[in-house]
C-alpha cells in the first residue's frame, strides 16, 4: 500500500520562494512517486494578496492598520506521507519571512 499524498499550498513574496523551496524540498517532499524518481516537483501561479495587519501586529511588509496589497507566489508541493508533510511545513514556516504564514494541507485521494 502506498503511503497517503497530501498537496502543501503556501503563498511568499517572490523574493523568498527558492529559500523556501529548498528547505522543503530538503524534508522529501516535492517528489513524485513511480517511474522517472522526479524530485523538486511543484508548481507556481503569481498573484497578489490582500491584508490590513492589526494595531498589534509586527508585519514585515506593511504598518498596522493600513490596507496593502503585494505581490506574492503560490506554491503548491506533493508530499507523500504524513510525515513528510509535517515536517515540510515547519521547514515552510521556520524559512518564511512573514510573522503568520498562509498555507493549506490538502489530502488527496487515490482515484
Amino acid at each position: 500500500m502506498s503511503s497517503p499524498r497530501y498537496k502543501l499550498i503556501f503563498f511568499t513574496p517572490p523574493p523568498n520562494l527558492e529559500t523556501i523551496k529548498t528547505a522543503i524540498f530538503a524534508t522529501g517532499a516535492g517528489r513524485y512517486p513511480g517511474k522517472g524518481d522526479y524530485s523538486e516537483v511543484c508548481f507556481t501561479t503569481a498573484g497578489a494578496s490582500q491584508f490590513r495587519p492589526g494595531h498589534s501586529s509586527n508585519p514585515t511588509i506593511g504598518q498596522p492598520g493600513r490596507l496593502e496589497e503585494v505581490a506574492e507566489v503560490r506554491c503548491e508541493i506533493l508530499c507523500c506521507g504524513e510525515q513528510v508533510v509535517r515536517d515540510a511545513v515547519e521547514a515552510l514556516k521556520l524559512t518564511h519571512p512573514y510573522e503568520t504564514v498562509a498555507y493549506d494541507v490538502v489530502k488527496l485521494e487515490p482515484f
